[in-house]
């Protein structure tokens, strides 16, 4: 057991007991990397661009729970807590004004699971289905398309 120095007590008693991995807790909306099923960024919240891989991790996990960042707007959270009501899972809202997070909403449980993968990819549109055969790339193409030709 080691000594506490008075220094140690004064900060203690100030600012609370340290937890371990406090930038993780911070980051991840109060849990541990290791605990998280699923972390979307604030970005895919406000788009909802990961609403279905969402889905799916809830319906694998039924038994986790869903914290969201309370910074973002509401408006934006309806579909993320529809989910969590429909398939029955606790949902807890976050709001640490004391720190900055790209998090938007992490999936998680009470004990470690240590998934190695936790976010979601975005998605980039593929430049083949962008250039459609309609689209003509040339001002002689333009002119043919609007006499028909």
């Amino acid at each position: 057991m080691t000594n506490k120095s008075i220094d140690d007590y004064l900060t203690e008693g100030m600012y609370g007991t340290r937890l371990p991995k406090d930038h993780e807790r911070i980051q991840f909306l109060g849990t541990l990397r290791e605990r998280i099923v699923l972390a979307l960024t604030i970005g895919q919240v406000m788009s909802d661009s990961g609403l279905h891989k969402l889905e799916e991790a809830i319906k694998e996990n039924p038994k986790a729970t869903l914290l969201i960042n309370g910074h973002v707007p509401f408006r934006f959270l309806k579909e993320e807590k529809g989910l969590a009501n429909k398939y029955n899972i606790s949902y807890t809202t976050i709001t640490n004004n004391e720190s900055d997070t790209n998090i938007g909403a992490v999936l998680t449980y009470d004990y470690a699971i240590d998934k190695e993968n936790i976010f979601i990819e975005d998605e980039q549109p593929d430049e083949k289905v962008t250039e459609t055969k309609e689209q003509p790339k040339s001002f002689l193409g333009k002119i043919k398309k609007w006499f028909g030709s």
